[in-house]
């Protein structure tokens, strides 16, 4: 199976430091983040962000275009050593 969208999963070991994220299920990664992107800025004090929203160690990621595919998908900044496709 060819995924286009990117998805993430919150691992079930860190389920505890995302309240309202449901662990184990795979859903847009641009939607999570930004349910968690909302999530941070009510918190009334929130948390210091690290250089990625939705951490490597408490998410598991599937789909997105392969790296040198035109289109207008985006993957993470960064990975496989180079940029994001615009």
């Amino acid at each position: 199976m060819n995924i286009v969208v990117r998805e993430a999963r919150l691992r079930p070991e860190s389920a505890s430091l995302y309240p309202g994220i449901p662990a184990g299920v795979w859903i847009p990664a641009a939607e999570l983040g930004a349910r968690l992107l909302v999530q941070h800025l009510a918190a009334a004090e929130p948390t210091k962000l690290g250089n990625r929203l939705l951490d490597e160690s408490h998410f598991e990621f599937r789909g997105g275009l392969p790296r040198g595919t035109s289109g207008t998908f985006r993957t993470r900044y960064g990975e496989n050593g180079s940029h994001p496709v615009s």
